[in-house]
């Protein structure tokens, strides 16, 4: 049987945990009828060569949308967390996603001391491998990169020196604050970053299990330039009543930026949006709900300034007073730190 070879780059190899060659395989001696739906076989090479996938390769569809909507949080590289923890999951979920109707991902593993030490270089040079890897498979996503930075003491020198990224170069970054546990100097280290010119995106606010004691620094940051981002699934109850309850609020009292999948596999936590997209809007509105996913996450894209979009509902009209006190407050705070 004859063998025609497609080798990818070999840049790509270290997708498979660098012990790993990849190929990708024809089989010319089949038919031509069969040649039309063209069957590419995966081969390992690790202690021996197996065919470890074989499958149709055949073009994503997009979803009907006119408009692609923007992911900026998703746990899409492999093996890099707690998100994939292989190629097939990260191709899996970058159909879901272009079935969903999103076009474009942002790949954010976690950035956490001592658990998940990720650094920016590493992070640019795995979304361009998986980026050569999708364009292989006909999946028509488009990919930038960033980090789900936990909130620790060292993140304003990581910023400084490279070694943390923020969402594909720009100004806008994510940040995670401590799950269980209120931060120390919480709003002060935020106030920080705004103050040093970044506009933090705090993820998962819902999500927090002391948030609801402590709302009002959530409403002082995003008065002072921080984004919330609010997780799809969260909206959907995917992550228990309390939660979801508490992401409504976030959404209909006019607090949230951005609406993101957070998606970490395939299943119950997977890239999509057009449901809670369509959940926000029976709060808010279509049109602030259509915000969530296209104009600010393209704010995003362009680096463009967060004043050159529409701020969310309840910082616009008569919250825009307050808004210039706490933005006054943040700069006196930094004067003095």
């Amino acid at each position: 049987m004859l063998i025609k070879s497609i080798t990818l780059k070999k840049t790509c190899w270290p997708l498979l945990n660098g012990a790993f060659s990849v190929k990708l395989m024809r089989n010319s001696a089949i038919s031509h009828s069969s040649r039309s739906a063209v069957r590419y076989f995966i081969i390992q090479r690790l202690n021996g060569t197996g065919v470890i996938g074989v499958r149709s390769h055949e073009k994503c569809t997009q979803h009907p949308l006119k408009k692609q909507m923007i992911d900026l949080h998703c746990h899409l590289l492999p093996g890099i967390d707690d998100g994939a923890q292989t190629l097939e999951t990260s191709l899996a979920m970058a159909r879901i996603a272009v079935d969903d109707g999103i076009g474009t991902i942002f790949c954010t593993p976690h950035i956490y001391p001592g658990l998940y030490e990720n650094v920016q270089s590493d992070i640019i040079r795995r979304v361009d491998q998986l980026r050569i890897i999708l364009q292989h498979e006909n999946i028509p996503l488009q990919l930038s990169y960033g980090a789900d930075t936990h909130l620790v003491p060292e993140v304003m020198d990581g910023l400084k020196t490279g070694r943390i990224p923020t969402l594909g170069g720009s100004r806008y970054l994510l940040l995670e604050p401590s799950h269980n546990v209120r931060p120390p100097r919480f709003t002060e280290s935020v106030f920080a970053l705004i103050g040093a010119g970044y506009v933090p995106v705090i993820t998962h606010p819902e999500r927090l299990t002391w948030a609801a004691d402590h709302m009002q620094d959530f409403f002082v940051l995003a008065r002072a330039g921080a984004w919330l981002q609010i997780t799809g699934g969260a909206l959907l109850g995917r992550f228990g009543l309390r939660v979801q309850k508490l992401s409504e609020q976030f959404i209909a009292e006019g607090w949230t930026a951005v609406l993101a999948s957070d998606a970490h596999t395939t299943n119950r936590r997977s890239p999509q949006l057009s449901e809670a997209l369509r959940r926000a809007a029976t709060l808010v509105g279509k049109e602030e709900a259509d915000r969530m996913v296209f104009e600010r996450p393209q704010a995003v894209v362009n680096d463009a300034a967060p004043d050159s979009v529409s701020m969310p509902p309840a910082l616009r009209s008569g919250a825009q007073a307050s808004t210039g006190k706490i933005r006054g407050r943040v700069f006196g705070w930094l004067r003095k730190s």
